[in-house]
């Protein structure tokens, strides 16, 4: 199966997972039960709970034992683009070709859905398990996506983001502050994202984890290249958000330092990092190498 199709059957999945495991709409607040189904089912990539699957198919993992995992990255993912996009941050009125969640409803709305999906992803994980798993293993998953999500993960990173906006080239402008920041603000759900597959399976070799770590640091770190490769060489329609918002915003990006050139010369040595970490591994690793190279290759 290509990684194409791996995608798109694992999309559906968790569209499907998403609306069934969502507060429905007729339920009270239905303003606020609105807000985050518009945002939380607006299709996307769905990487993060991809890598889930991918990981957990990987390690003979049965499928539906990924479902809650899968489904809360990317609720937790949902929570901070509706937060990101909002006028105290980076101000956006377009995600994934629509509207944004505080332009369709309002400022206070938003707040509370992103609030919402975040505090729903923590509650699934504890309580909503197809199958039977450890309290342990739940508590050890819980713990990883609260610190992926919090001040040294993707809160810190958007935090120190936000610090570098408008502050022009001269500020902060070294590559490993800025691959620092990403690998927060990014890399580190990413990286959740891997490991969760890792939690969910039977698996307890330290040595496939350590090599799984470093697969998916270095894939998230060069997911962010790509997304400020993309930002001046795609187009609004197929990024689904403004085209050269980050140059607009005047942030701090990978091009900005490297150049477009050594950008893409970085990503890929990130990639042949992630590539060389699954050769390590005895399994058959095909679908997360494949989602290594379409990071790189993907034009939106």
């Amino acid at each position: 199966m290509s990684y194409k199709e791996y995608l798109k059957s694992t999309q559906q999945r968790i569209q499907a997972c998403l609306d069934l495991m969502l507060p429905a709409s007729h339920i009270n607040p239905v303003r606020l039960h609105t807000a985050m189904r518009y945002s939380a089912l607006n299709p996307g990539k769905r990487i993060r709970p991809a890598l889930v699957y991918a990981t957990g198919k990987m390690l003979n993992v049965d499928i539906e034992r990924l479902d809650t995992p899968a489904v809360a990255v990317e609720l937790i993912h949902a929570y901070s683009l509706i937060h990101d996009d909002l006028p105290c941050m980076d101000d956006d009125d377009l995600r994934r070709g629509i509207p944004t969640c505080h332009v369709k409803f309002d400022e206070a709305t938003a707040v509370l859905a992103g609030d919402a999906l975040q505090t729903l992803a923590f509650e699934l994980l504890v309580n909503d398990w197809k199958v039977e798993i450890s309290d342990s293993k739940k508590l050890a998953m819980l713990a990883l996506l609260s610190k992926a999500s919090g001040s040294v993960g993707m809160g810190g990173g958007q935090a120190i983001d936000l610090l570098m906006t408008n502050k022009g080239s001269n500020t902060l402008n070294d590559l490993e502050t800025l691959e620092s920041m990403h690998r927060m603000k990014t890399g580190a759900l990413i990286k959740a994202s891997v490991e969760l597959g890792f939690l969910a399976s039977d698996c307890e070799d330290q040595v496939v984890l350590s090599n799984l770590r470093t697969y998916s640091e270095n894939l998230g770190l060069a997911f962010q290249i790509r997304d400020d490769i993309l930002d001046i060489e795609s187009d609004t329609e197929t990024l689904g958000k403004p085209q050269g918002s980050d140059l607009d915003k005047n942030k701090l990006t990978f091009p900005a330092i490297l150049g477009m050139d050594g950008a893409k010369r970085r990503a890929e040595e990130l990639i042949a990092t992630s590539l060389g970490a699954l050769e390590r591994l005895t399994f058959d690793s095909d679908e997360l190498a494949s989602f290594a190279r379409y990071i790189i290759d993907r034009d939106y």
